[in-house]
């Protein structure tokens, strides 16, 4: 009997065990599948040798860099925030079709060899001005009659205007400058160096829903692509050939709820005022077709993600640089 007893007292602690041991297995098995923090080393983005390929589930220097090249080749990616998403897929197959490459959506060799022909570095030093932390920075209202209310709809913070500056996410801005206030004159971060060359006019627009593109050709030749939103099941894309009227730089909006599918009830007609969160941005491009045109967007990490009232939408710096490369008479071709 005493033998039995030993026996089960000691099976009872073997089995007791089992289970902390499998668990203790299991979490190292965990903690080695940890994937490693990604570098944004500064000299390991600027410098081309090492950057490697480019796709789908990728984040960190390299994106970086393929994104920074594309946006300075006018493939915008959108937003520059160092992961590989939609926007950076589709920058990436219109350099790519513009280029007589395979487009694979993919940053191979290849396509490298190409973007790598711009040798200037992707991130660079830069010292915030007096301009930059001016102001005057206030939270932006969600609710329209709210915005209509105010003198103006600036940026709510400096990071926010250093990240329109630079095509960049606030994140991205913070993650490269640690400990960086982002609000003193005088003050050095790091930051993508995005494109500033004036763009070449061009002879068409092409707004394109399968996609969410819009694109700017010179004859057959493809100068730029913008990601974009182009409207949703409630206010459609309105397919055909149209022509670009003018632009209207940091517009005033003409809010009318009786045009919108999800307006408050309680709203009525009303003026909101200018400033890059105004809901239509910095810039207005008119179409020929009446409450229709391409604009900016006070949220530009949404382009592409989600719905619009109808009217196509593009990042402020985007529809910034396509103003500038139409004039009124242009064509615009919006299909699906």
């Amino acid at each position: 009997m005493k033998r039995n007893t030993l026996f089960v007292s000691v099976l009872a602690v073997l089995l007791a065990a089992a289970p902390a041991e499998t668990l203790l297995a299991q979490s190292k098995k965990k903690a080695v599948r940890k994937p490693a923090p990604v570098s944004l080393d500064v000299n390991v983005v600027n410098d081309p040798a090492t950057a490697p390929i480019v796709k789908r589930g990728a984040s960190g220097g390299g994106v970086l860099r393929a994104q920074v090249l594309l946006d300075r080749a006018r493939f915008s990616p959108g937003e520059i925030d160092g992961a590989f998403g939609g926007n950076v897929e589709k920058a990436i197959i219109g350099f790519q079709k513009a280029h007589g490459v395979e487009p694979t959506g993919v940053v191979d060799a290849a396509t490298w060899k190409l973007l790598n022909a711009d040798a200037a570095p992707v991130l660079g030093r830069y010292a915030i001005t007096e301009e930059d932390v001016a102001g005057p920075f206030q939270p932006v209202p969600e609710d329209m009659m709210e915005k209509a209310n105010l003198p103006a709809l600036g940026f709510s913070t400096a990071l926010e205007a250093l990240g329109e500056r630079f095509h960049t996410s606030p994140k991205l801005l913070t993650r490269l400058n640690p400990g960086s206030t982002f609000s003193r004159a005088g003050e050095e971060i790091l930051a993508p160096s995005v494109r500033s060359a004036a763009p070449p006019k061009v002879e068409k627009v092409v707004v394109d829903d399968s996609d969410k593109t819009v694109s700017a050709w010179d004859g057959d030749k493809l100068v730029a692509q913008y990601p974009a939103t182009t409207g949703s099941e409630h206010d459609p894309l309105p397919g055909g050939s149209w022509k670009i009227n003018g632009v209207s730089k940091n517009p005033t909006f003409h809010y009318n709820p009786d045009l919108f599918w999800d307006a408050d009830e309680s709203h009525a007609k009303a003026k909101i005022p200018p400033g890059p969160n105004n809901p239509v941005g910095v810039v207005w491009i008119d179409l020929s077709k009446p409450h229709y045109g391409i604009h900016g967007t006070p949220e530009p990490a949404t382009i592409g993600k989600t719905q619009s009232h109808g009217c196509i939408r593009l990042t402020n710096w985007d529809a910034a640089e396509l103003a500038a490369m139409v004039t009124p008479g242009t064509p615009a071709v919006l299909q699906e």
